[in-house]
């Protein structure tokens, strides 16, 4: 099995029955696209919807939103035999893991779903929101998921222990 892994702003589309992409997420979202006829998948992996109104994005950044990372990977999917028709699409992550950074991963989600519907693409797995990362690996070929959960988040503000005389701060 051939693993690819991605990170934010990056996608990956194949046709091969040995490939696995994989992804951790946070507040990001990774979209997994199938089409069962043609046995093309791709996943994306990124950081927010849409940039600000006012918000100046230099190229290299574009694929860091998700309606410039969609666009990438539905266009690299047909190149590779995929029909728009046929899509089905798996969602994941929105997490909003950090109190202090707001509703991110909700607001990911939200887009996701939105782009979706409007896009009239069908809607497969989906696991978005909570509070915790989680690992996604997909089977583009055969266009199935597997999900992990991770077990802990990260801590909102730093536990502090006692010792013997002070106190330890954990990071």
């Amino acid at each position: 099995m051939r693993r690819i892994n991605i990170i934010q702003g990056e996608f990956h589309v194949a046709a091969e029955p040995e490939v696995l992409i994989g992804t951790l997420l946070g507040s990001c979202i990774a979209i997994c696209l199938h089409d069962a006829v043609a046995r093309v998948g791709g996943m994306n992996h990124f950081l927010l919807g849409e940039p600000g109104s006012h918000e100046r994005i230099r190229d290299a950044d574009l694929s860091r939103y998700g309606v410039h990372a969609m666009e990438l990977l539905v266009n690299t999917m047909m190149q590779r035999g995929a029909m728009r028709s046929r899509l089905r699409a798996h969602l994941y992550g929105g997490a909003n893991i950090v109190a202090g950074l707001g509703q991110i991963g909700s607001s990911n989600a939200a887009f996701a779903k939105s782009f979706v519907a409007v896009e009239g693409i069908t809607l497969g797995h989906t696991e978005l929101g909570g509070s915790h990362a989680r690992r996604v690996e997909f089977l583009p070929y055969l266009g199935k998921v597997r999900l992990w959960t991770v077990a802990e988040s990260v801590p909102l503000a730093p536990a502090k222990r006692s010792i013997a005389g002070g106190e330890l701060e954990m990071f």
